[in-house]
């Protein structure tokens, strides 16, 4: 296995790449740089490994093998030629190749990932197949060509245990770097008053737990020819914790309640969850130190009419302001207004993109 350092993306939602250089940093991958939509650090191909099982907030793991210059086809089609791809593609697993190209001599992708497909097919002798799970990204840039491979495969919030959601669940991702834009540290107890599938609840317990998300997925690297599958297992077995019943998630459709239980279930954290089907008017505090309500609620487009929403947020600001007192509130939406319907003092946080809306977290102080 080789011991080479390469430079590793990080790819995140815009907007949260300052959380996500947090997590990267206490995962102990070297200076993590935040950039627009990721955040980049270096580190061998174990390094790769370990962020694509560890990392909560991340979409997707690419990593560099490789850059020159090509100023015009045939030149694209030499230098392909003569990169080392048995360094890291194997003859017997199918590739896709994607390209794009900006600012450079090269204009027509389509060209240029052909060129590509044609080197590695007559060179390595890989198939070329568009529906592979193996996928070489090149960028052409200021006539400048960077090879990378996607070591994921399917995207990070695919955490292979979550099977049931319900409509318009949150992704694991954006739901973990939420918990951490909050603070959340893995000790506070977590409760969501309409959780939906229990993508925060399950999340925060996941993290009490120390499980690695990646824990029950493949991963796209596990094609790569220098593949160390005895060091990969030794890499997955994490001990973990047992931690309190501390994670509450509660909602009115049973439906979604049975849903969440059987996600708990399969992700192994049953014990420290419990969901209840219950009005979001019958919500008490429980019997624990105060910790953070985090919501996704119903908004706008995504549900319904907004006007029709007031009163639902209006109900929600009252029952925390009565119930909750001690906790902090995470909420997530997509209208300002909204938020401030709750009456809660609300800040808000970057405004990101989800399920073709503009959505922010909006946190409150100790209520």
């Amino acid at each position: 296995m080789s011991d080479q350092n390469f430079q590793i993306f990080l790819a995140c939602l815009p907007g949260l790449e300052p959380v996500l250089v947090d997590e990267v940093r206490a995962l102990g991958l070297p200076d993590p740089v935040a950039v627009p939509g990721g955040v980049e650090t270096s580190g061998d191909l174990p390094a790769d490994w370990r962020a694509n099982l560890w990392l909560r907030g991340a979409s997707r793991v690419l990593v560099r093998i490789g850059e020159f210059r090509a100023m015009h086809l045939a030149q694209l089609d030499k230098r392909a030629r003569k990169f080392p791809w048995g360094d890291f593609l194997r003859a017997d697993v199918p590739i896709k190749v994607d390209a794009m190209c900006a600012r450079s001599k090269i204009y027509h992708k389509g060209a240029a990932a052909q060129r590509v497909e044609r080197a590695i097919a007559e060179t390595l002798g890989a198939p070329i197949d568009a529906a592979a799970g193996l996928r070489l990204m090149v960028r052409i840039e200021d006539d400048l060509v960077t090879l990378s491979l996607d070591s994921s495969g399917e995207g990070l919030h695919k955490r292979g245990h979550k099977l049931a959601t319900g409509k318009a669940p949150l992704r694991e991702t954006m739901a973990a770097l939420f918990l951490r834009q909050m603070g959340y540290d893995g000790t506070q107890p977590v409760l969501d008053p309409m959780c939906g599938s229990g993508t925060f609840v399950i999340e925060a317990a996941e993290i009490a737990a120390g499980l690695a998300p990646g824990r029950t997925r493949s991963f796209a690297f596990e094609q790569f020819a220098s593949f160390d599958a005895a060091a990969w297992e030794k890499m997955r077995a994490n001990p973990s914790r047992k931690p309190p019943l501390q994670f509450f998630g509660f909602d009115r459709d049973q439906g979604a309640v049975r849903n969440s239980e059987q996600n708990a279930e399969r992700a192994g954290v049953a014990a420290s969850t419990r969901f209840v089907c219950q009005p979001l008017s019958a919500l008490e505090r429980p019997d624990t130190v105060p910790g953070l309500v985090m919501i996704n609620p119903p908004y706008g487009a995504r549900i319904s009419s907004p006007k029709l929403l007031y009163g639902l947020y209006a109900s929600l600001g009252e029952v925390l302001k009565s119930q909750m007192k001690g906790w902090r509130v995470g909420l997530v939406t997509s209208d300002r207004k909204l938020a401030h319907v709750t009456g809660l003092n609300l800040t808000p946080g970057p405004l990101l993109p989800h399920g073709g809306l503009k959505v922010q977290l909006f946190q409150s102080g100790v209520l």
